[in-house]
């Protein structure tokens, strides 16, 4: 019959081979494991802590002695075990997170500005030339400025749903920067010579053309002796500035609520010269923008008395001069945003 192990033989069998385990962990899990193994709830030097009561006294004490001993000796090998293995992984860590200096650098592309935004400081560089004041709006706008205060009755058709953004009763989406007329005037006394750039909403359906959020510049000059003459001089030195000396210009009859009269400004085609081409459907001449001397009933909406002050306004889509400017025949590119596109506005002026 084997004879059963003598506790003190089993405490210090158990202790040589936590030692061993310890010495062999891993991984800080594997350490785990072993310090849970023998030194747990239920670990095997634990259990024969409690088995102390079964033995004699001297027995005991003696018995008791070396398992707290030996509980300590593997609780701080475990703690140097423990301490090696986290700068083992820390070192680890370190050399795979380090930079290799022998490596190429990696290229940062220069940013550039984007077409709509050079045109639109072309255009303001321009005017602000000439003695103009660049002024903001709010996007959101009442209805009364947007379209009463500018003489646009209830039945125009700008004014319905399917071509304008309503976001509120009485607040729409500006579908041009001209409200700002109403509060430049309403702000302060004549004369007023300012622009007013922004973007604006409109519902069109997005093609080669036309898309449902752009830029516009508007422009007024508000004095006491403002004649079409004027009017004519400072648009036709704005599109030999913008297009270049050689640009002829043209001014053609056409209506707009709150100019009288009114006009739209065309410009000899950049492409043909003037001789007749795609771009300009074979007739010599591009429209770029709507102008005109200010209506009277604006003036009466702004405060402003119609019999002492004249004015002329005009407004022009950024976009539609950059297609010019650029030669961009889609104005969709615009705002597709594929860098193999705008890259090619690299470095230009503007």
């Amino acid at each position: 019959m084997k004879r059963p192990m003598d506790p003190s033989e089993e405490a210090r069998r158990l202790e040589s081979d936590a030692k061993e385990e310890i010495l062999s962990a891993k991984s800080l899990e594997d350490l785990e494991a072993v310090r849970v193994k023998y030194l747990g709830r239920k670990g095997l030097l634990t259990g024969l802590l409690r088995k102390l009561g079964e033995a004699g006294p001297d027995e005991r004490r003696e018995l008791g002695r070396f398992l707290n001993a030996a509980k300590s000796a593997l609780s701080a090998e475990i703690d140097a075990r423990k301490a090696a293995l986290k700068a083992a992984r820390d070192e680890a860590s370190l050399h795979e997170e380090s930079v290799d200096i022998t490596l190429p650098g990696r290229a940062r592309e220069i940013g550039s500005r984007h077409p709509t935004i050079k045109m639109m400081r072309e255009i303001m560089e321009v005017f602000l030339g000439m003695g103009f004041t660049s002024i903001e709006g709010p996007e959101i706008e009442t209805e009364y400025n947007n379209f009463d205060a500018l003489n646009t009755p209830e039945w125009h058709p700008s004014r319905d749903e399917h071509d304008s953004f309503y976001v509120a009763d009485g607040l729409v989406l500006r579908t041009h920067t001209s409200p700002a007329q109403i509060r430049v005037m309403k702000s302060q006394p004549a004369p007023v010579r300012v622009i007013v750039p922004g973007r604006c909403h409109r519902r069109d359906t997005p093609d080669a053309s036309h898309v449902i959020s752009f830029y516009q510049v508007e422009g007024l000059y508000v004095d006491y002796e403002v004649s079409m003459a004027d009017l004519k001089g400072t648009l036709a030195a704005f599109a030999r500035e913008i297009f270049g000396t050689e640009t002829r210009v043209r001014f053609r009859p056409h209506f707009f609520p709150f100019t009288e009269p009114s006009a739209e400004l065309d410009i000899s085609c950049l492409v043909c010269g003037g001789k007749g081409c795609r771009l300009c459907k074979n007739s010599g001449w591009v429209e770029v923008l709507g102008c005109g001397m200010v209506h009277p009933n604006v003036f009466r909406h702004a405060g402003y008395d119609p019999r002492s002050v004249t004015g002329f306004a005009f407004g022009m889509g950024v976009e539609r001069l950059a297609l010019l400017k650029y030669g961009i025949e889609n104005m969709r590119v615009l705002y597709d945003n594929d860098l193999r596109f705008l890259k090619q506005f690299q470095g230009m002026h503007a």
